[in-house]
């Protein structure tokens, strides 16, 4: 398959179908954990919109009603948790994202799918100003959609070193305000060490004003996940890039459970 991604997992227990916009391996950032094998600059390509409803209709028919699925993976597995957009580069670059959205809403609607089955966007938010990104977020709202809108650093060197942008914490900001009145928003932060060292004192308190002036403005912001690094990254930085520890993830997740937001940490 070109656009579809299907992952087993037995730790969340059931099935998450990728939707991979991206399979030129182009994003507009760079993150320097990124898992994608010779990432490059760019955006997604054309995406052909019939090859991807049948790929998603047939993988779909086959979890639901295939013989392998049936035959070969134990029942408590067959459950479909998600419909995630993420892959090998931002999902938001394609032309096509609001048509992507509408195809998946129609193909939801014809098959025999559980309703609270989430359609998950996995984003750096650099183009959520986007005309036809916030129709597709618009849209994403009413079939159970949910943003995960990327947040590693709140400061221009932070975010020059760990995603390779000069994107400005006005733009972020306002196009994570855009986001959260759209759709269910929660922050994702990628946390880890760099030659040894998790992030510097200064970062984590510009991390936590910056949220806390977003709940005091009225952001509703649905929570925070932490996550550390799962696989090796395939940049130039791998190296220098080792796992921060969970005790370090729940002393950041507590000061912002303070704040009143959930916090998810997968370590």
């Amino acid at each position: 398959m070109k656009y579809i991604y299907p992952v087993v997992s037995r730790r969340s227990g059931g099935v998450s179908v990728g939707i991979n916009l991206n399979p030129n391996n182009a994003c507009n950032w760079r993150c320097i954990y990124c898992q994608v094998p010779e990432l490059k600059r760019g955006t997604a390509p054309v995406i052909d919109l019939i090859s991807l409803e049948v790929e998603l209709r047939t993988f779909l028919q086959e979890v639901l009603y295939g013989d392998f699925m049936q035959n070969q993976v134990p029942a408590e597995l067959r459950r479909i948790n998600d419909i995630a957009l993420s892959g090998n580069g931002e999902p938001t670059s394609a032309k096509e994202f609001e048509q992507v959205i509408e195809l998946i809403g129609r193909v939801r609607s014809s098959l025999d799918l559980p309703r609270d089955i989430k359609l998950v966007l996995i984003t750096n938010g650099s183009l959520i100003d986007r005309d036809n990104v916030q129709a597709g977020l618009s849209r994403m709202s009413e079939i159970n959609g949910e943003v995960w809108f990327k947040l590693d650093s709140v400061t221009r060197s932070g975010r020059a070193l760990i995603n390779n942008t000069r994107m400005s914490l006005n733009r972020m900001r306002a196009n994570l305000l855009l986001a959260t009145s759209l759709c269910p928003t929660w922050l994702q932060s990628c946390m880890f060490q760099i030659d040894d060292m998790p992030l510097r004192e200064a970062e984590v308190d510009a991390y936590l004003r910056f949220v806390a002036e977003l709940l005091r403005d009225g952001a509703p912001l649905k929570g925070v996940m932490i996550y550390g690094l799962a696989r090796t990254s395939m940049q130039p930085e791998s190296p220098r890039l080792t796992k921060v520890s969970q005790g370090w993830m729940e002393s950041l997740g507590a000061e912002i459970q303070a704040m009143g937001l959930e916090v998810k940490i997968s370590p």
